[in-house]
């Protein structure tokens, strides 16, 4: 089992590009569709606590899941499978990038991938916010977050601590 976890992120990690968010697809597919390890609600937990948590999204989401499924060697297994591949990747493109820096193909790949890894970011975010409900009613809270994040600057902490105490309120005293 342990292997198994191992090369499935291993997998997971090598062919993602785009980061964490770009991952949640991936790793849906083959932890909730294929392998049934863990149920869509729980995925969306973790998904949550992952983001809510300090580090890098796939390292955190990758260690959440390996644990959930197999304890403490199951995080180990599947934080490396995860972490690993953009390692070697990251290591190779150090040692060799600054040779290719002026390559004026190398430069157009770059910017031919940007609206891609949009794309790639936008599509887990619409999947999540149709698994998490969101609809016409409530669709104003990921939006003006994104607004104060993005135009206002607050810092994201603030809105995590604001939704979650706006959560507690409506769950306790209004429903």
């Amino acid at each position: 089992m342990y292997k198994e976890l191992f090369t499935t992120f291993f997998k997971i990690g090598a062919f993602t590009l785009g980061g964490g968010y770009a991952m949640i697809p991936i790793i849906e597919s083959e932890v909730v569709d294929k392998n049934k390890w863990i149920e869509k609600d729980e995925f969306l937990d973790l998904i949550a606590i992952s983001q809510s948590c300090p580090g890098v999204f796939a390292v955190n989401i990758s260690t959440f899941i390996g644990y959930k499924i197999r304890g403490r060697w199951g995080a180990v297994c599947t934080t490396l499978g995860a972490a690993l591949p953009s390692f070697l990747i990251i290591l190779v493109i150090a040692m060799f990038f600054h040779q290719f820096m002026n390559v004026g193909w190398v430069a157009a790949m770059f910017r031919g991938t940007r609206p891609a890894v949009v794309a790639l970011i936008a599509v887990p975010t619409f999947n999540l916010a149709k698994s998490a409900h969101i609809n016409l009613a409530n669709c104003w809270i990921p939006i003006v977050s994104a607004l104060l994040i993005w135009g206002l600057h607050v810092n994201p902490i603030w809105i995590i601590i604001a939704a979650g105490v706006g959560g507690y309120v409506y769950g306790r005293v209004l429903k």
